[in-house]
């Protein structure tokens, strides 16, 4: 009895997803769980930055028949599955659990994203992993360079960090992401799952909304997170220094508990081996 994890993943989409069902991973780590990503490249960053030991590419979730075998464990996160999919996903596996609807909650990896009382690096500015449509690129490039800290995309285009070279004091390669979640004491972010994991490190982000994203407004509104609307970039810089010089008290930031999702899991595939062996 195999755990799968699949995450809606891509050049068009970013990582968001990849990013919790890691978490996730890596919580049921003692069940040598295989994470199923529907772009290599989202994989590959998992496994060099997120903890995570086996990864697969299957580029779309009704694929995953060609490796799943009946009754095993699958968590998945895509907006792929409708309800006729889900039933039948249900028949096929011991347990289902979409990201989301049966896991519900704030899904950061504590093991990674924990407290830094020493953040070096004073403000960051995150697009995102995606830009397919160059949309942070045309915000910036009409302007002169700012005093900020720039975290590339996962998916940015080659030769863009050359133009954003000009624009920002300092730019970090995506390969850096963890360490500059961790070490940034104000975050400018266009990704909701990122704001979280800087909030796990004890910092400050400030949320901006892409107009080609849509967003969880109920779980914005309950941490009291600060949002800032899509706009031109010095105006979003502006208002990002006036909100972080009273940064807001971030209200019922609680990262889910998932030892009843372990325990279940684990009771489940012992059985499943004493009756092979029987």
């Amino acid at each position: 009895m195999q755990v799968y994890l699949y995450a809606k993943s891509g050049h068009t989409i970013g990582l968001d997803a990849t990013k919790r069902c890691a978490a996730i991973a890596n919580a049921l780590k003692e069940f040598d769980p295989i994470l199923c990503t529907s772009d290599f490249r989202a994989g590959a960053f998992a496994k060099d930055n997120l903890g995570i030991k086996k990864y697969v590419n299957i580029d779309v979730v009704r694929n995953l028949h060609n490796i799943m075998q009946r009754r095993d464990i699958l968590i998945y996160d895509t907006p792929e599955v409708n309800e006729e999919m889900k039933k039948d996903m249900k028949e096929f596996c011991t347990f289902l659990y979409e990201v989301g609807v049966e896991i519900d909650g704030i899904i950061v990896d504590k093991s990674i994203y924990s407290k830094n009382q020493t953040p070096n690096l004073e403000k960051t500015i995150f697009f995102g992993d995606d830009d397919y449509n160059n949309l942070f690129l045309k915000m910036t490039k009409e302007y002169e360079k700012f005093d900020l800290n720039l975290l590339m995309g996962h998916y940015f285009f080659l030769g863009n960090e050359k133009i954003f070279s000009k624009h920002f004091s300092n730019v970090i390669e995506e390969e850096e992401y963890v360490q500059t979640i961790q070490n940034s004491k104000y975050l400018l972010t266009a990704s909701l799952q990122t704001a979280l994991e800087s909030l796990a490190c004890g910092n400050n982000p400030v949320l901006f909304k892409r107009i080609d994203k849509s967003y969880d407004d109920k779980l914005i509104n309950e941490l009291n997170l600060p949002v800032l609307e899509f706009t031109n970039i010095k105006d979003l810089i502006n208002q990002f220094d006036s909100i972080i010089k009273n940064y807001p008290t971030i209200t019922n930031f609680k990262i889910i508990n998932l030892d009843n999702y372990i325990s279940e899991i684990k009771n489940k595939i012992e059985l499943f081996n004493k009756l092979l062996k029987t």
